[in-house]
């Protein structure tokens, strides 16, 4: 483990493989090294690329510097990319793949990128989150509730079944839910809204795939597409049999061919 530190001084923990071309790997809300899909896919591309997997700031070893904003966590990006050669392909999931557009927007040296399913959906058929969804995470992370904040995440900004939270919390993986739970508000700072910034995709001039599982929900579906239309130049690929919590091992083959041609 290595770290990195970004411009306002916080210390960015990320681990890093070397093998070819440079790939940043950046997770989703209550994502990190040491827990969620992501740790998987390093191993899968290890042949091909160099792959960094970061913990973004206040997750697992990363440091958390007051106050939060999404700007801060494009530097964390930049400080990543300086860090290990300059420029790098960059896939994100979920709102890190929002987070990774914000940096594509802001004209970091990114080569390519792949977005998978950001969840835009405001609008976009299926479930919405809440208009307040950043105020209520603000209140139930300033009141202690993290387990709150949690079950909030999962069916309120998400629309999962109250019933699996419900049962999650009785399990072991609540515990690491929970230690991460005051970065919530953070991937709500990032998705703004949870509508397509369009005014950020007119910036983009990086060559940009963008995904979808045929089986994940409508909204995030019709989100992929409207965003690939929005991003100049954007590719579409629908994966088939696949959900929002994507297979790594089904993503591998279309990153590698993306990236290395």
């Amino acid at each position: 483990m290595s770290k990195v530190i970004s411009k306002d001084g916080t210390a960015i923990a990320f681990q890093k493989s070397d093998n070819g071309p440079t790939i940043i790997v950046v997770d989703g809300a209550l994502c990190s090294r040491a827990f969620g899909p992501t740790p998987k896919l390093a191993p899968l591309l290890a042949d091909n690329f160099s792959v960094v997997n970061y913990d973004r700031r206040g997750r697992n070893e990363s440091g958390d510097t007051a106050p939060y904003s999404a700007e801060r966590e494009v530097e964390d990006i930049e400080a990543l990319i300086n860090e290990t050669g300059g420029s790098a392909y960059v896939v994100g999931f979920s709102s890190g793949a929002a987070l990774a557009f914000r940096a594509a927007a802001s004209g970091l040296n990114i080569r390519k990128m792949v977005l998978y399913e950001a969840p835009y959906v405001m609008n976009m058929g299926g479930h919405n989150p809440p208009i307040d969804t950043a105020e209520q995470l603000k209140q139930l992370i300033v009141s202690g509730k993290r387990s709150a904040a949690v079950k909030f995440f999962m069916k309120d900004m998400i629309g999962i079944p109250g019933i699996i939270p419900a049962i999650m919390s009785l399990t072991p993986i609540w515990k690491k839910l929970k230690a991460v739970a005051h970065t919530i508000p953070y991937d709500a700072a990032i998705m703004d809204g949870f509508t397509i910034p369009t005014a950020l995709a007119a910036k983009i001039n990086v060559p940009t795939l963008v995904m979808n599982g045929s089986k994940s929900p409508v909204s995030l579906r019709n989100a992929s597409k409207k965003l690939s239309e929005i991003i100049p130049n954007a590719q579409y690929q629908i994966l088939e049999d696949q959900t929002h919590d994507v297979s790594m091992r089904a993503i591998t083959p279309e990153l590698i061919n993306y990236f290395k041609n």
